[in-house]
């Protein structure tokens, strides 16, 4: 009895540590474009693009490399690595308004060890997969997903409510420290880590339970993207404003993806896990086909980088007085040097709304399938490096989509930026279908309990 307790504590750790992690992870996530562009005037949405990726980059280096040492060594071991370069990684992002130049690059080279930081979800993964039952796995599975649910949530939540202290906030010269609404999450997420470590030390034990579902000892056991560019373009927003209102979006979505994850646990016992996984794909294809452009009205276009400029479209001569060289006011709306925005119909806040809707339902179903037909296919086995691979496949796709999306999106704009990935999404949901026979789990496959 006191051996089951201490497996379900000790999953209970790892519940917590994917929900710290991703709140380490989502905390600055609407944060970084205004940030960016205050820290350096020479970063553009290109630019943003690549510290976007960056953070998929550095998982997917070390999710592999984290999986394989929980296969040899205690999951403890990796755990806590990962967790203290994430800690520093986080304190280094609060410095990076400091030097006199190339600030941009100081925040790639953060998000990057923000990234690396967080490879430690494959080994969470696969320690949950190998200390639940088959009959216990969905459950598990979903909570985790659960719980880094919860955490995007809380993240933009914590982001939103840091704005109350502006992005002057307050300096502390002794630590050449700006406290402010760009900084203080960091921070945060810096002391989230710290507590992770603790109870990792005070509580974590390993645990691994067989296809007959007894509790054994681990054979490896101790001795014992971002929407703020879209919605400051299409909406005039200015920075604080996008912080605030896509962290009450964001957090809003993550209730609703709550919810999800906990729906999917009941319903996966009456469709499957097969079928699930095709509706959450096919919901997310329908997501990003509402935010297809439609209609004549054009977004708000932001001057400032033209000089006594006339503009002509396609109904009429648009003239604009250029805003008076005054910093203390923002520009804000679509930048004219994007010329798509000139001709391109806005995307309405319905639409943009309604899309997150969909993508906090569709998302959730995907997440939890994957991962729970991915670990039942495996079988019984050490499963840390092929939830490493799994996860830098993911991390791949989040490294490449970032840098792709921002160069279509700045150079041709949203109808081919979100015509783009509906395809792609189409060809993933084809693909699937045509695996779909495959999809079986290993005890199924050859006759196992």
């Amino acid at each position: 009895e006191f051996v089951e307790k201490n497996r379900w504590w000790s999953i209970r750790v790892m519940y917590l540590t994917m929900f710290l992690s991703s709140v380490g992870f989502s905390i600055v996530m609407t944060s970084i474009w205004p940030y960016l562009q205050k820290i350096d005037a020479s970063a553009d949405a290109t630019f943003l693009g690549w510290v976007i990726a960056s953070f998929s980059l550095g998982q997917m280096i070390a999710s592999p490399l984290f999986g394989l040492w929980s296969n040899h060594r205690p999951r403890r071991e990796p755990l806590v690595v990962s967790i203290t370069i994430l800690v520093a990684a986080s304190l280094f992002y609060a410095y990076i308004h400091m030097p006199a130049s190339h600030n941009k690059y100081y925040m790639l080279l953060a998000r990057t060890l923000v990234g690396f930081g967080s490879g430690n979800v494959a080994v969470v993964r696969s320690y949950v997969a190998g200390a639940t039952s088959l009959s216990e796995r969905n459950g598990a599975m979903a909570n985790i997903s659960a719980f880094q649910a919860i955490g995007f949530i809380m993240g933009p939540a914590f982001q939103a409510c840091f704005t109350i202290i502006g992005e002057n906030g307050v300096t502390i010269d002794a630590i050449n420290l700006q406290l402010n609404m760009y900084t203080a999450p960091a921070l945060m997420g810096a002391v989230l880590g710290i507590v992770n470590i603790a109870l990792i030390f005070a509580i974590f034990r390993e645990h691994r339970v067989d296809d007959l579902e007894r509790c054994i000892l681990s054979v490896n056991s101790e001795s014992a993207e971002s929407p703020t560019p879209l919605t400051m373009d299409m909406y005039a927003w200015t920075r604080s404003q996008a912080v605030f209102y896509n962290g009450i979006i964001l957090a809003s979505v993550g209730i609703e993806s709550v919810i999800v994850f906990i729906a999917v646990k009941v319903i996966s016992k009456k469709t499957g896990d097969r079928i699930l996984l095709i509706g959450g794909l096919a919901i997310i294809w329908f997501a990003f086909f509402i935010l297809l452009p439609w209609g004549n009205q054009l977004p708000k276009i932001q001057w400032t980088d033209l000089q006594n400029s006339t503009v002509h479209n396609s109904t009429n001569w648009v003239f604009s007085n250029m805003a008076l060289s005054n910093n203390s006011v923002e520009p804000t709306g679509c930048p004219a040097t994007q010329t798509w925005c000139l001709y391109t119909p806005v995307i309405h806040l319905a639409q943009y709304i309604t899309s997150d809707i969909l993508i906090g339902m569709g998302y959730p179903v995907c997440n939890v399938m994957s991962y729970t037909l991915y670990s039942k296919i495996i079988g019984p086995k050490p499963q840390g490096v092929y939830m490493g691979w799994l996860t830098a496949a993911g991390s791949a796709a989040r490294t490449l989509g970032p840098v792709f999306v921002s160069q279509i999106y700045t150079h041709l704009g949203t109808r081919w930026t979100f015509g783009i990935i509906c395809a792609i999404v189409f060809f993933a949901f084809l693909h699937l279908i045509s695996v779909y026979r495959r999809l079986v789990p290993f005890c199924v496959r050859h006759g196992r309990l």
